[in-house]
């Protein structure tokens, strides 16, 4: 796993770098409003690309949020890969959230099934089918089996994944990030019930979104 350096995810530093250089170029040239400019999306784009550390909450049968942002919708539907009935939790990120994604439960990673699509509103019930999303396979070691699914938006236009098959992640790890505003569903397996609300803001890693019965 890459672990942040000075609270900043590692790909975020390209644009980092480049902004700031056309800031530094403009400026060196006497051209001021696009030497600010420059220098905003660079304060911007290290605010977007933030990763602080979490605490991790301790005890047996918690799952924590993979992903910073607002609970847009509880409900049961089929899972992706097997198709069965569950209670997903789906989180949308809007620019100003923290993008960087956090695995539920200590687990391992069996799977990832990329998907390409589309790239309509990840706050549309639509966006589970038709976006581009990776579709993660988890078990804990419990032996239950997990579904996460990272769900490109509007304006995303990349999901990056971190974490490879066969990795053994404790609960609360980075696994990846999503670029510039997008979605997380989180299906959770038989046990398991929802531990937060629609409207509700979480944060990865921290927020208990999920208990064991």
């Amino acid at each position: 796993m890459i672990a942040p350096q000075a609270g900043v995810a590692h790909e975020g530093k390209p644009f980092i770098f480049l902004s700031a250089f056309a800031a530094f170029l403009f400026a060196l040239l006497d051209y001021p409003l696009p030497a600010i400019f420059f220098l905003l999306v660079c304060a911007f784009t290290v605010y977007f690309f933030r990763d602080p550390e979490r605490v991790v909450p301790d005890g047996a049968g918690l799952a924590v949020s993979p992903a910073d942002g607002r609970v847009i919708k509880v409900l049961t539907r089929q899972d992706p890969v097997s198709q069965e009935e569950r209670t997903c939790i789906c989180i949308f990120m809007n620019l100003f959230n923290v993008h960087v994604n956090r695995v539920p439960v200590k687990s391992t990673v069996v799977s990832r099934i990329y998907h390409p699509g589309a790239f309509v509103n990840a706050s549309f019930d639509k966006a589970s089918e038709l976006n581009e999303r990776l579709v993660w396979v988890l078990d804990s070691e419990e032996g239950e089996r997990w579904y996460m699914v990272q769900i490109a938006g509007l304006v995303a236009r990349r999901i990056v994944a971190r974490a490879e098959v066969g990795d053994r992640l404790e609960r609360g790890e980075r696994v990846g990030i999503i670029r510039f505003g997008s979605r997380v569903d989180l299906y959770l397996p038989a046990g398991y019930h929802p531990n937060v609300r629609e409207g509700e803001c979480v944060f990865a890693g921290q927020t208990v979104v999920a208990k064991r019965s």
